[in-house]
């Protein structure tokens, strides 16, 4: 299993709103990055994302799972971009925030770190631990 991060604006498409999607999930449209298109590209069914909050909140706030793999992104018009279907898997007990991922001295290479505006990224076995711990998630 792979470990991925997913960002979102919270006003156009929140946690509850995945949440409300259930078991049926919610394919991820409108990424328009060919560097997040090549990373939707690599997810394999039951691979785990934070799901991440932009804006205002800045932080991770629960765990979702790739329930279907890539396919044409309906909302694309040019038909070169993909999304997958991610379900809710649970939500973070603390939310994440991007100050104390940044504050946890492990995390300093962290693509969300590093390249803070790319909105699907890989997250390593070590990354993803640290960050459920701190989200107070046992399982992760």
């Amino acid at each position: 299993m792979a470990y991925w991060l997913m960002k979102t604006e919270p006003e156009t498409f929140s946690w509850d709103d995945q949440v409300s999607r259930g078991a049926k999930g919610e394919p991820w449209t409108g990424v328009r990055n060919f560097t997040a298109k090549r990373n939707l590209k690599a997810m394999k069914k039951g691979d785990r994302a934070l799901f991440y909050h932009t804006g205002e909140q800045r932080a991770a706030v629960g765990i979702v799972e790739v329930i279907r793999e890539h396919y044409p992104d309906p909302t694309d018009a040019t038909g070169k971009f993909v999304v997958v279907d991610v379900k809710a898997v649970e939500p973070l007990a603390k939310p994440v925030t991007l100050a104390q991922i940044k504050a946890e001295p492990p995390l300093k290479d962290m693509v969300l770190v590093k390249l803070s505006r790319l909105s699907v990224q890989p997250v390593t076995d070590a990354e993803w631990k640290i960050v459920c711990r701190m989200g107070e998630l046992k399982g992760g």
